[in-house]
C-alpha cells in the first residue's frame, strides 16, 4: 500500500502550481496548495499495547535548547530532519522552533504536545509495556511531501526501529 496514492500527480500539480508561483512571486498562496488526500486510509496491523514498546513522536518542533541545532522555522519549505531527546528529559530544557502553531498552550503546559509524563503513567499501570527512552520530534509544517516520504519518514522510521518500538504515539502540532 502507497502512503500516499498518485504521488506523481500530487508532486507535479505542487512544482507546477504551488511552488511555482511561491518562486516568482515570493508568496503563498495557500489556495493554490492541493493538500494530499488518499482514497483509502493507510493502515498497519493492531499490537498489544500492554506488552509493546512505544515511542513518543512529535511534529511540535522540539528540541533540546542547550545540546541540539533548533529546526529552521523560518524557512518558506520547512524542515525535513528530526530531533531526538530522552524521554524525561525536564520540560524546560526543551524548547519548540516552529512558527505555524500558536505556542500559548504547549507554553503553559507542554504534556498537550509532549506528553510525558502521562506516559509514564500508563506505563506504570501496565497499560503499555514500556515507552522508548528517546522522543521523536520533527517541525509538522513540510508543505513538500514528496521529501516528507523521502526524508522525514524514513528518519522517524529508522529511530523508532532502533529503539525497539512496535507501535508510536503521534501526537500533531
Amino acid at each position: 500500500m502507497e502512503i500516499l496514492e498518485q504521488r506523481a500527480a500530487w508532486e507535479s500539480n505542487f512544482r507546477s502550481g504551488w511552488l511555482a508561483q511561491h518562486q516568482q512571486t515570493g508568496e503563498f498562496d495557500w489556495k493554490r496548495y492541493q493538500r494530499p488526500r488518499n482514497a483509502e486510509p493507510v493502515t498497519g496491523f493492531g499490537i498489544p499495547l500492554a506488552t509493546s514498546r512505544i515511542v513518543l513522536i512529535s511534529s511540535a518542533g522540539g528540541y533540546l535548547v542547550r545540546a541540539q541545532q533548533p529546526f529552521d522555522a523560518a524557512h518558506p519549505y520547512g524542515d525535513y530532519s528530526i530531533r531526538t531527546f530522552p524521554l524525561y528529559t525536564p520540560f524546560d530544557q526543551i524548547a519548540y522552533a516552529h512558527e505555524h502553531y500558536d505556542h500559548t498552550a504547549v507554553n503553559a503546559d507542554p504534556q498537550v504536545l509532549l506528553p510525558l509524563r502521562h506516559l509514564n503513567d500508563l506505563e506504570n499501570e501496565q497499560w503499555l509495556g514500556d515507552v522508548a527512552p528517546q522522543v521523536i520530534s520533527f517541525m509538522g509544517y513540510q508543505p513538500d511531501v514528496s521529501r516528507l516520504l523521502d526524508e522525514t519518514i524514513p528518519a522517524i522510521v529508522d529511530a523508532a526501529k532502533a529503539m525497539g518500538a512496535r507501535g508510536a504515539l503521534l501526537v500533531p502540532a
